[in-house]
């Protein structure tokens, strides 16, 4: 697992930075006049009673995660569940038996963790892991040695059973990516510490930790972690090498700068889970909503600060009450929405054609949690040079029903549904 300064998990430097969380809200504004937004049936009464189970999974998606998950979910299911050689069988056994993750550790299982792991590395698994597709995604820490090295921070919270640790990989070119997540518990809330990353050969890693944050599951604004990464220098920097990746994308083995060796498990989030079937066009899109809404990491997000940019719209499921507008434009490959960094204004942007473009802006206030109200005032059509204002106007609420750095799941009031991406 990547390794912060003086710990192989989790940085232990101090400093704090408040956060400004700017009014924000959402809008998917396409109707015509005298009929309602698309928005959220879900209230946000029903939003606040998923909060109990919002931290169990809240593993947001480094940028450009989905696009290698459809090559990569090819290859089989991953997790628990996944099919395992007869050596990564015994290693799973072997870590399974140590207590903390490795914390508590006889001599015995030691050794044989450590014989487990040396007949996996000496079968290599996949060649050259940094240029696979297997090596991103979600991660879940099966167990780590314990160096000298190894920071308070690390042995507080790694080495505790009931706390969930994970890793997330992302190399795409544009935003790579290396996140390390404490799941401390439903009522509790997580840790995420954030690393850039780049590719320094086939099988290493480099990274530069550059910001960390509580989300807690009570408090709707996030909380900085105490590292002053920008004063670190060269103590923010580190690598991690993959000595072995299993051909199936089920289980790796990774050493750090600091020489521990971490051995580690796929863990299949809701949200991969729900990407991948858009990616591969899959039947049962919708069904897969309600376990991504039900472990929403975002306590308000009608008024977060994660909600405001430019979302790319990558599925939607129109509702019968859905105007002829909104059905023909929201299955269009370039159908974007920019939300304001105060939230006051939205805008949806699509491509109907090249050099073809409608836009449709909108006032936006939130109300709720998770509903915003929105107010279309001004649609146009743009051919080129040429503007032309068109008679569109309308009104209605959307709900957020899952949001977090990259992925945004949201509901209007005729029942449509969308799932958005960040863009970059």
């Amino acid at each position: 697992m990547a390794t912060p300064p003086t710990c192989s998990c989790l940085p232990s430097s101090a400093t704090a930075t408040p956060l400004l969380l700017p009014h924000a809200a959402d809008i998917t504004p396409r109707s015509l006049r005298g009929t309602r937004l698309p928005a959220a049936v879900a209230s946000p009464a029903a939003a606040s009673a998923r909060r109990s189970a919002v931290v169990r999974a809240s593993l947001a998606l480094p940028q450009g995660v989905f696009q290698p998950l459809a090559v990569a979910f090819q290859r089989g299911p991953w997790g628990a569940s996944a099919a395992e050689t007869a050596e990564e069988a015994a290693l799973v056994a072997a870590v399974g038996a140590a207590k903390g993750r490795g914390r508590e550790v006889t001599d015995e299982q030691r050794q044989a963790i450590q014989r487990a792991v040396e007949t996996l590395e000496a079968t290599q698994g996949v060649r050259g892991p940094t240029q696979s597709p297997l090596l991103e995604g979600t991660w879940e820490l099966l167990y780590t040695t314990r160096p000298g090295t190894a920071s308070p921070i690390q042995r507080a919270f790694v080495g505790v059973d009931a706390f969930k640790v994970f890793q997330q990989i992302s190399l795409q070119p544009s935003n790579a990516r290396v996140n390390n997540i404490v799941v401390f518990g439903d009522s509790i809330g997580r840790l995420k510490v954030e690393a850039a990353a780049s590719v320094a050969s086939p099988s290493r890693v480099a990274f530069r930790f550059d910001r960390a944050a509580f989300q807690l599951a009570f408090w709707p604004y996030r909380v900085p972690y105490p590292v002053p990464f920008r004063l670190l220098g060269d103590e923010a920097k580190g690598w991690l090498d993959t000595t072995y990746l299993s051909r199936s994308g089920a289980l790796r083995i990774s050493k750090g700068n600091k020489g521990t060796t971490f051995v580690l498990r796929r863990f299949v989030t809701p949200q991969e889970r729900l990407l991948q079937a858009i990616q591969r066009r899959q039947a049962g899109v919708e069904q897969l909503l309600a376990p991504v809404a039900a472990v929403n990491p975002t306590h308000r997000p009608a008024s977060s600060d994660l909600l405001p940019g430019r979302w790319r719209l990558l599925w939607s499921s129109q509702s019968s009450e859905a105007n002829r507008v909104q059905r023909l434009t929201a299955g269009l490959a370039k159908n974007f929405q920019v939300v304001s960094e105060d939230g006051s204004r939205l805008e949806n942007v699509v491509e109907l054609l090249p050099a073809v473009l409608l836009r449709a802006a909108a006032e936006a206030y939130a109300v709720g949690p998770a509903r915003t109200e929105v107010y279309i005032d001004e649609t146009t059509l743009e051919v080129g040079p040429l503007k032309f204002n068109l008679p569109i106007t309308g009104e209605g609420y959307i709900d957020q029903l899952y949001l977090d750095e990259t992925l945004r799941v949201s509901r209007g009031n005729a029942g449509s549904l969308f799932v958005h991406v960040r863009d970059s």
